[in-house]
């Protein structure tokens, strides 16, 4: 019998026999495979928030819709309704416009501690990554289960460069940043059987927007298909109602319109009359699915980069629900592209799917009677070149300015942008162009210049700029000749930035009376 002081020693060994000894090297790989997936979503972060943060610096960000987040974020951070002025009179409304009268995303209020610490748009950007980035672990964990660690790195990487999450970074902030990390959450905590959590991270993504109840009942098809009835028809039934209970019911008790974005209208007045048409109806339903082109090409961009493996698991079903809300709706076609923040609602599901699709192909491969190598995985090797070609895709990818040096270095328009939102004060009112309105909104109460004129104190216009869908410049040139013959005085002017400020006096006043207003442009399209 070995003495305690023997014990001791083989637990202090590295290589004894001893519990310690037995643990050490586990643990040690433990640690570092944290080290190492906490790299790759640090990384991915940080090339997020920088890509993100450099736009915001040369004036690629816009009001719409990132004013309008960052309005509605700050009225939660003074304890108050998460009211947008900016998305509220852009269409006629009013100016006390809150932002869950026209989309169910309480969710927003969990980042008012970061507007305690910092309160302004950049917050939203920096959260943004980050919430993007966090997707990995869970993604890791899935994926490792299922295929292996090296399978779960090429994945994830894949993911963190993957093109609807790269476009989502690129187009300001958007509510869609919780939905990758609560999907993974969700899937990985359900294959490893911790139900509980999974449950939390789906009602966690009913928060997010009014049609996550969509993706809910999507997944709930699948664990249905998958055996697991009970649980399934709870999803099912749960996400559709939340759905139906956020649209019909919370939204218009905020002083929405249940009605404001049916799309819908070829199939019926109402959803229950749609579903009707769609299912009496499905080759009028598929033709609508598929026209115009843009939207298959939408769809198969989703599946080429995972190598069409996602249509090998059912798992794909839980998609299906929110990409047909898209495909079947007429009258919003910025839905149907792939350059805006929408694919990233479904992106991680299409991971996973994709993940379990090359599972379910390598056992099919080992379990072959043909004479293949059994020990051959095609699962690493579709890995493998996942994580290849979204590589390869960088430099043509939205986040390839990153590789140039250009990208970094100030202009001579941004120096004259930042001469001109300089020469606004803080605590005003002002009416500026979409494109410079995110560098105001942090100090003032910024209104979308987009051709009526709401007579703010300070206007701010780009008369040479991009053209930004809601003022080209030639209208913001008008808008700045009109505003000048009706009392406005020109304050700065340099490089096409055109900075006026409205003095009170009895011309303005009569220009309120009697106002002359330009044509006004519909702006609710990407919000």
């Amino acid at each position: 019998m070995s003495s305690p002081a023997q014990a001791d020693g083989a637990k202090a060994r590295p290589g004894g026999t001893g519990p310690a000894g037995q643990n050490a090297a586990p643990a040690a790989r433990s640690r570092a495979t944290v080290i190492r997936v906490a790299a790759l979503t640090a990384a991915a972060a940080l090339m997020y928030a920088a890509d993100a943060l450099i736009r915001f610096r040369r004036f690629l960000t816009s009001t719409f819709d990132l004013v309008i987040f960052d309005q509605g974020v700050r009225g939660y951070a003074h304890l108050s309704a998460p009211v947008s002025i900016a998305r509220g009179v852009a269409d006629g409304g009013t100016s006390h416009f809150v932002l869950l009268s026209d989309h169910w995303s309480p969710i927003l209020a969990v980042l008012v501690p970061l507007y305690w610490v910092h309160d302004g748009p950049a917050t939203l950007l920096v959260a943004q990554a980050v919430l993007f980035a966090l997707a990995i672990p869970p993604l890791w964990a899935f994926t490792r289960r299922q295929l292996g660690a090296p399978c779960a790195y090429f994945v994830s990487a894949a993911y963190a460069l993957c093109l609807p999450i790269m476009a989502a970074v690129t187009f300001d902030f958007h509510e869609v940043a919780f939905v990758p990390v609560l999907t993974a959450v969700m899937a990985e905590r359900f294959q490893a059987g911790r139900r509980l959590t999974a449950v939390l991270a789906a009602l966690a993504l009913l928060l997010v927007k009014e049609d996550m109840g969509l993706l809910i009942a999507g997944y709930g098809v699948y664990l249905l298909v998958t055996r697991r009835r009970w649980t399934g028809l709870a999803f099912v039934a749960g996400g559709v109602a939340a759905t139906w209970l956020a649209s019909r019911v919370l939204i218009p008790a905020f002083g929405g319109s249940a009605s404001f974005y049916w799309a819908y209208g070829e199939f019926g007045r109402t959803a229950g009359s749609a579903a009707v048409s769609i299912v009496t109806h499905p080759l009028h339903a598929l033709h609508v699915l598929v026209t115009p082109g843009v939207k298959v090409r939408t769809m198969i961009g989703l599946l080429v980069p995972l190598g069409f493996l996602p249509l090998a698991s059912p798992l794909t079903l839980a998609a299906v629900p929110l990409l047909a809300e898209r495909m079947l709706a007429s009258g919003y076609p910025l839905w149907w592209q792939a350059k805006f923040q929408y694919n990233a609602f479904v992106v991680m599901i299409l991971f996973l799917a994709a993940v379990d699709g090359a599972a379910r192909l390598q056992r099919w491969w080992r379990a072959t009677s043909l004479r293949l190598p059994r020990d051959w995985a095609p699962a690493t090797i579709w890995a493998a070149v996942v994580f290849a070609a979204a590589v390869g895709y960088l430099p043509f990818s939205p986040f390839g300015q990153l590789l140039h040096p250009k990208y970094y270095m100030v202009n001579a328009r941004i120096q004259a942008a930042d001469r001109a939102t300089a020469r606004v004060p803080s605590g005003v009112e002002v009416e500026a162009a979409d494109n410079l309105g995110p560098r105001l909104s942090g100090r003032d109460t910024v209104l979308l210049l987009d051709g009526t004129p709401r007579w703010a104190p300070w206007v701010v216009a780009d008369t040479k700029g991009l053209d930004f869908p809601f003022c080209t410049p030639a209208q913001q040139a008008r808008d700045v000749s009109f505003l000048r013959a009706h009392g406005y005085r020109l304050v700065f002017g340099d490089d096409g930035y055109v900075v006026l400020y409205r003095p009170p006096d009895a011309r303005t006043r009569e220009a309120l009376i009697h106002p002359v207003p330009a044509p006004k442009i519909h702006t609710n399209v990407c919000y």
